[in-house]
C-alpha cells in the first residue's frame, strides 16, 4: 500500500533509508526553486535599480522589513499548518491526513481574508511609523499596498506546496515555481517601465497567483487516491485548533523576528537612501546566497515531522547531525565566494560610478557571510523542532533574534554607524542558536521520555538493517 501511494502520488517517505541521502534527494529540489524565486526576487531589485533609479530601489528596499513581517506570518501559517499533515503521513493514518489537509484550506480562507483587509488599511500608517524618507515614501506606498493585496495569491501557493512537501514530494512545487518566476521576470520586464514601482509589484502578486492555481490543480488531480467525500469537507474545529497550534506559532515566530528588521531597518531609514539603498541590494544578494539554509529548514521540518510521527526518534538526530555538516560545508564557500565576488554583484543593483555605495553593499554581505555557519544552526535545529511539533519555541527562538536586532538597531547603530546595520542579523542569528540548541536537547529528552524506550530500541533495531 505505501510503495503504491508513493508511486501514483510522488511522494516519499522519509522514515526509511540512509538520512543523508533522503535529506539530499529532498532538499536539492527545494534549493533549486529557492534560488530561482530569489533570482526572480532579484531581477525585481536589478530592474528598479537599473531602469528607474536609485530612490526607486531605495522605495522598495524600505519595504523589506514590514513585506517580510506580514509575508512572513502568512507563510509561517502555511508551514505549520503542514507540519500535522506530515506527522499523520509519517504515521499513516490517512483518516487524519484527509481531515488537516481540509480543514488548513478553510483556515487559510479565513486568515487570508482578515490579514488583507487589516494590513491594507494601515499600509501607510506603517510606513511613517518606520520614518521611511519622504522622497520615496510614495512609491513605497504603491508598492508594499500591492503586494499586501496580494496575500491570499501568498496563501493559496504556500499552503499547497507545504502539503505537498510534506507528503514528501519536494519537487512539484518547485516546476510550478519556477514556471511562474519566467511569468515574474517577462512581466517585470513589459511592466516597471511604464508603471513604475507599481509593475514590479503587479508582476510578483500575478506570478505567485498562477504559481498558487496550478499547483491547486495538480493537487486535486494527484491526490485522488485519498478518495476524498463530501463528508471529508466538514469543518472539524477539533483538527482547526491543531492546525492553528502549529501554524499561528510558526508565523509568530516570523513576525516576532521581522519586528527586529522593522527597528533596524527604521534606524537605516534615518541615515538616508543611500544608506537604504546599501541594505536593500545587499539583503538581496545576501537572501540569494542563504537559500540552501532556507531548504535545509524546510527539508528538517518534513524529515522531522514524518519520522516523529513514525516514532523513528534514533533518524531524527541522525538527520540532524547529517544536515548540519552540510550547512557548515556551504556557509564556508559562500563565505569564500562573497569576498572574492561581492562587489561584482553588487554592480547588478548600481551603476559602477557609485563607489561609495558599492562599498556599503559589500561589507554588508561579507560580514553576513561571515555568520551563515550560525545562520545554519538556527535554519536546520528550529525547522527541525518545528517538525517534531514543538512550534511554541519557534516563537521564543524569533524573540531571541528581535532582542538582538532590536539593540542593533537602537543602541549600536546611532553610535557606530552602518557596520552594526550589517551585524544585526548575524548577532540575532547567534542569540537565537544560544536558544535552540539546548531547546532541542530538551525537545528529544520529552519525546524519549513520551513513546518509551521499549519503541526507541526497536526503531534502532529497525534502522541498524537499513
Amino acid at each position: 500500500m505505501k510503495n503504491f501511494i508513493a508511486r501514483i502520488s510522488g511522494t516519499k517517505d522519509l522514515t526509511e533509508g540512509k538520512p543523508s541521502k533522503l535529506i539530499l534527494n529532498f532538499g536539492l529540489p527545494l534549493l533549486f526553486g529557492l534560488i530561482f524565486q530569489q533570482f526572480y526576487n532579484m531581477v525585481d531589485s536589478v530592474i528598479v535599480g537599473q531602469k528607474l533609479g536609485t530612490d526607486a530601489l531605495a522605495a522598495v528596499g524600505s519595504t523589506g522589513s514590514i513585506n517580510f513581517m506580514i509575508l512572513g506570518f502568512c507563510i509561517g501559517i502555511c508551514n505549520g499548518f503542514a507540519i500535522p499533515v506530515a506527522q499523520a503521513y509519517g504515521a499513516k493514518d490517512f483518516k487524519a491526513l484527509k481531515a488537516y489537509i481540509i480543514n488548513s484550506i478553510w483556515s487559510s480562507v479565513a486568515l487570508a481574508a482578515v490579514i488583507t483587509v487589516a494590513v491594507s488599511i494601515f499600509t501607510m500608517q506603517i510606513l511613517k511609523v518606520l520614518r521611511t524618507p519622504s522622497n520615496i515614501i510614495d512609491d513605497a506606498y504603491i508598492y508594499i499596498f500591492i503586494i499586501f493585496l496580494g496575500i491570499p495569491a501568498t496563501f493559496l501557493y504556500n499552503l499547497t506546496a507545504g502539503i505537498l512537501r510534506s507528503l514528501g514530494d519536494s519537487i512539484t512545487p518547485v516546476i510550478f515555481l519556477v514556471g511562474s518566476s519566467i511569468v515574474n521576470i517577462i512581466l517585470d520586464l513589459i511592466l516597471v517601465v511604464p508603471m513604475g514601482v507599481a509593475g514590479a509589484a503587479v508582476a510578483t502578486v500575478a506570478s505567485q497567483a498562477v504559481s498558487g492555481i496550478i499547483c491547486t490543480i495538480y493537487m486535486t488531480k494527484k491526490l485522488k487516491y485519498l478518495e476524498f467525500s463530501k463528508e471529508d469537507w466538514t469543518f472539524s474545529m477539533r483538527h482547526c485548533l491543531k492546525l492553528c497550534g502549529m501554524g499561528l506559532p510558526m508565523g509568530l515566530q516570523y513576525s516576532i523576528t521581522a519586528i527586529g528588521s522593522v527597528i533596524l531597518q527604521t534606524a537605516v531609514n534615518d541615515m538616508g537612501s543611500t544608506y537604504v539603498a546599501a541594505v536593500s541590494a545587499g539583503s538581496k544578494i545576501c537572501m540569494f546566497m542563504c537559500c540552501p539554509f532556507d531548504a535545509m529548514g524546510s527539508t528538517m521540518a518534513t524529515y522531522g515531522g514524518q519520522n516523529v510521527g513514525a516514532r523513528r526518534l534514533d533518524r531524527v538526530d541522525q538527520g540532524l547531525k547529517a544536515c548540519i555538516k552540510m550547512g557548515i560545508i556551504y556557509a564556508l564557500v559562500a563565505l569564500a565566494f562573497s569576498i572574492v565576488f561581492g562587489k561584482q554583484l553588487a554592480l547588478l543593483f548600481v551603476k559602477k560610478e557609485q563607489i561609495e555605495l558599492i562599498g556599503y553593499i559589500y561589507e554588508f554581505v561579507v560580514i553576513n557571510a561571515a555568520f551563515y555557519i550560525f545562520l545554519a544552526l538556527v535554519n536546520i535545529v528550529r525547522f527541525m523542532i518545528q517538525g517534531l511539533g514543538y512550534s511554541t519555541f519557534a516563537i521564543l527562538a524569533g524573540i531571541c533574534e528581535m532582542i538582538a536586532r532590536s539593540v542593533a538597531g537602537f543602541v549600536l547603530v546611532p553610535h557606530f554607524g552602518f557596520i552594526c546595520v550589517s551585524l544585526g542579523s548575524p548577532l540575532a542569528w547567534v542569540c537565537a542558536d544560544l536558544f535552540l540548541i539546548p531547546a532541542y536537547l530538551w525537545v528529544m529528552k520529552q519525546l524519549r521520555r513520551k513513546f518509551g524506550k521499549n519503541k526507541i530500541s526497536r526503531a534502532k533495531s529497525a534502522t541498524a538493517t537499513i
